[in-house]
C-alpha cells in the first residue's frame, strides 16, 4: 500500500484553511509580539494557543480567535505567520488574534472527537466544543493584556464549524462571530449529501480518523496513495466500498463510524450543530461560496436557523466564491471557467468583514451598522445585490416539468423517460481526470459531457427573450420508478451559454464557451432515504414513487438569449459512491454482486420548483 506524507500534497486539500499571502510591506514580527501558551480547561485539559498582540500597547485591542483542527503553526514564539486575523485590514489596524489547537490536535491535549457532539446543560466536568471556546475566552480576558473585554471569532471550513460552536452557551464577552463555509452535519455536509457517501473525500478519512498519542508538531497520519492520477479509474478497480479496508483499518476510528453508522441515527444528530443554533446573542456574519464544493449545507442552514429562533444580529455574505475564495485577494474572481468580477474578495474584506468585526468589537456595539442583512452574488448578471431578507420577500413560485421531447414545460404531462443505469459505468461528475480532494472547478463545469450520455435525462427551455432571475431554494419533486430496489436521484440545474459566447481568460484552452453547460447548482439523494434519513426503505420495483430534493439556493439570473436546462441522472461518479441499485441494509458493507443494471423512469409530472426575483 503506498502512502504519501501529509505535508508533500498539504496544498491539494481544499478543507484545510486557507492561508493569504500578505502584502510584503507589512512585517507581522515588526508589529506584533507572539506568545505560545497552555490554557486548562474545565477537566483539566490543556490546549495550545498561540496570541499575537500589537506591540503598541497605548490602547486596548479586542481578542480576535480561530479555533482550528488543522494546526497553529509556525510553532515556537520566534516563528511568525505572514498574515494573522481574518484579513490584512484587520491585522494592520491592531487586534489581539489567537489561534488554538482543538482538543486532541497538535500541540493540544486530550482526545480528538471529529464533529463532537454539542452536550446540553453541562454538569461539573462535562465539556464540548463549546465549553472548550468558553474556557478559552474567559483565560484570555483574564490574563491577556490590553484587551478591551471583547471578543470574536471566524474561521473558514472546520474552523466555521468552531466559529458556530463558540455561539452556543456563548461567553459573555463573545460579541461576534463570523463561520465562514462552516461544517453543520456531516450527514449533508463534506462526507455525505442526503445520506449519500462523498467518495471523493475518502483520502481524507485519514486527517481525521487517527488518533495521536501526545503533543506534536509534526503529522501523526499518511495519506494513501491511489498509484494512478485517474481517481475514475481508482476507485473503480476497487469495486464494492469494504474493499477499501486495506487501506483504512481498525485504528481510523472514523472509517469505522463511517461503515458503522450508514443512517441518519443518533450518532450523526448528536454531531450536527444546527439544532444547537437557539436563543444567539452574539452578533453573526455567516459567510459562504455559492460555488463552494464542500459546505453549503452548513452555512445556509446556520444563517436560517439563527433567523427563525434568535433576535440577535443576524447577516449572510454570498459570493461567486470556491472553497474559502473570500479570503484570498485575487484580482480576478473565476471558479473554473467561469469569470464573474474583479477584487470580489478584497472589497468584501474591506467593506464587508471590516466594518462587520470594528462595529461590535472596537465601536459601541448598538446602533446600526452600513451592512445589509444578506448580500448575495447575482452569479448570472454578475453583481452584488443587498437584500433585506433571505430570502427576498419579492419572489414567487415558478415550476417547471420534465416534459416531452427533452422540454422544460409549464404543465405536467403524461410522458416518461427511461434510461438505463449500470454502475459498472458511471457518469462522471467533472469528465477531467483527477486525483485529488474535490476539484473546485466541478460546480461551474461545463455538462456538455454529461447531457450527451444515454444515461443522463435532458430537459430544457426555448432560448429565452428576457432576463430570468432565480433566487433561493430550489425543490425538486420527482416521480419515479426504477426495475430495482434501491437508486440515486441526481439533479443538475444548468445555464445553457448562446453560441456566440465569448471566452474568459480562465476558459481551458480545450473549451470555448459558446454552449457552454455552465452547472449552477445540483444535489443528489440517496432513494432509500426518501421519506426518512434515520430509518431507509427500499422501493418497490416498477411502482411510481415520490422522491423529492431540496437544492441549495441560487441567485442567478439566466440573461436573455441562454437557456435553462435540467439534467436527471443517477450516477455521480467517484464524486458519490455507487449505489448497488439492489437494497442492502449497509452499502459499506454490499458485494460485488449487489450491484445490478437496472432502469429508471421519469414521470412527466415531476416538477423543479424555482422562486423567480421580480424587480
Amino acid at each position: 500500500m503506498k502512502l504519501l506524507r501529509f505535508s508533500a500534497i498539504l496544498l491539494f486539500f481544499s478543507f484545510l484553511p486557507v492561508q493569504i499571502l500578505a502584502q510584503e510591506e507589512f512585517d507581522v514580527k515588526e508589529f506584533y509580539n507572539k506568545t505560545e501558551v497552555v490554557i486548562p480547561m474545565r477537566d483539566g485539559i490543556k490546549l495550545h494557543t498561540t496570541i499575537y498582540s500589537p506591540k503598541d500597547t497605548s490602547k486596548e485591542y479586542p481578542i480576535l480567535m480561530q479555533r482550528t483542527p488543522y494546526s497553529s503553526r509556525p510553532y515556537g514564539e520566534d516563528q511568525f505567520r505572514s498574515l494573522i486575523g481574518p484579513n490584512e485590514y484587520l491585522m494592520k489596524e491592531g487586534n489581539i488574534i489567537v489561534y488554538q489547537d482543538v482538543r486532541g490536535r497538535w500541540m493540544s491535549e486530550g482526545r480528538y472527537d471529529n464533529m463532537r457532539a454539542i452536550i446540553p446543560n453541562k454538569k461539573q466536568d462535562e465539556f464540548d466544543e463549546s465549553s472548550d471556546t468558553y474556557d478559552t475566552i474567559d483565560w484570555l480576558i483574564e490574563n491577556v493584556d490590553n484587551n478591551n473585554g471583547r471578543v470574536g471569532t471566524w474561521g473558514i471550513s472546520y474552523p466555521g464549524h468552531y466559529a458556530v460552536a463558540s455561539l452556543v452557551d456563548a461567553h459573555p464577552a463573545l460579541k461576534a462571530a463570523s463561520p465562514q463555509a462552516g461544517i453543520g452535519d456531516f450527514f449533508f455536509d463534506d462526507f455525505h449529501h442526503n445520506g449519500a457517501y462523498l467518495l471523493s473525500y475518502w483520502r481524507a478519512t485519514a486527517v481525521f480518523g487517527y488518533d495521536k498519542t501526545g503533543p506534536t508538531t509534526e503529522s501523526w497520519y499518511d495519506l494513501p496513495g491511489l498509484g494512478t492520477q485517474d481517481q475514475y479509474q481508482f476507485f473503480l478497480d476497487v469495486g464494492p466500498l469494504s474493499n477499501l479496508d486495506e487501506y483504512y483499518g481498525e485504528d481510523n476510528v472514523f472509517w469505522q463510524q463511517l461503515k458503522e453508522h450508514p443512517n441518519y441515527d443518533e450518532f450523526w444528530q448528536s454531531r450536527g450543530i444546527i439544532q444547537h443554533l437557539d436563543d444567539i446573542e452574539p452578533a453573526v456574519m455567516v459567510v459562504g461560496g455559492l460555488f463552494d464544493a464542500e459546505d453549503l449545507y452548513g452555512p445556509f442552514n446556520t444563517y436560517k436557523k439563527i433567523e427563525e429562533t434568535s433576535d440577535n444580529y443576524n447577516i449572510m455574505v454570498f459570493g461567486p466564491w470556491s472553497h474559502g475564495d473570500w479570503a484570498r485577494q485575487t484580482k480576478r474572481q473565476a471558479v473554473g471557467n467561469v469569470y464573474f468580477g474583479d477584487d470580489i474578495s478584497e472589497d468584501y474584506q474591506r467593506n464587508i468583514e471590516t466594518t462587520f468585526f470594528n462595529h461590535f468589537l472596537k465601536g459601541d456595539g448598538d446602533g446600526d451598522v452600513d451592512l445589509a442583512e444578506a448580500y448575495v452574488y447575482d452569479t448570472g448578471a454578475r453583481k452584488w445585490n443587498s437584500y433585506e431578507a433571505w430570502p427576498p420577500k419579492n419572489i414567487e413560485k415558478k415550476i417547471f416539468y420534465l416534459g416531452d421531447d427533452q422540454e422544460l414545460t409549464e404543465e405536467a404531462t403524461e410522458n416518461k423517460e427511461s434510461f438505463i443505469s449500470d454502475p459498472a459505468k458511471p457518469v462522471s461528475y467533472n469528465n477531467e481526470i483527477k486525483a485529488v480532494f474535490t476539484p473546485r472547478e466541478y460546480m461551474t463545469g461545463d455538462q456538455r459531457f454529461a447531457a450527451r450520455r444515454p444515461d443522463v435525462l435532458v430537459f430544457e427551455t426555448e432560448v429565452l427573450e428576457e432576463d430570468m432571475k432565480l433566487t433561493g431554494e430550489i425543490e425538486a419533486r420527482l416521480n419515479v420508478a426504477t426495475t430495482g430496489t434501491a437508486a440515486d436521484w441526481v439533479v443538475k440545474v444548468i445555464d445553457v451559454y448562446p453560441p456566440d459566447a465569448e471566452d474568459y481568460e480562465e476558459t481551458m484552452e480545450h473549451l470555448d464557451m459558446d454552449n457552454y453547460h455552465m452547472m449552477v447548482r445540483s444535489e443528489v439523494m440517496r432513494g432509500r432515504f426518501r421519506n426518512s434519513f434515520e430509518n431507509p426503505e427500499p422501493f418497490e420495483p416498477n411502482k411510481k414513487t415520490s422522491v423529492n430534493i431540496t437544492l441549495q439556493d441560487i441567485n442567478h439570473t439566466f440573461k436573455k438569449g441562454h437557456k435553462l436546462q435540467i439534467q436527471v441522472q443517477s450516477t455521480w461518479f467517484p464524486l458519490i459512491d455507487r449505489n448497488p441499485q439492489t437494497y442492502v441494509p449497509n452499502i459499506f458493507k454490499a458485494e460485488e454482486k449487489d450491484f445490478q443494471q437496472q432502469t429508471h423512469t421519469i414521470f412527466g409530472d415531476s416538477a423543479i420548483e424555482f422562486s423567480v426575483f421580480k424587480e
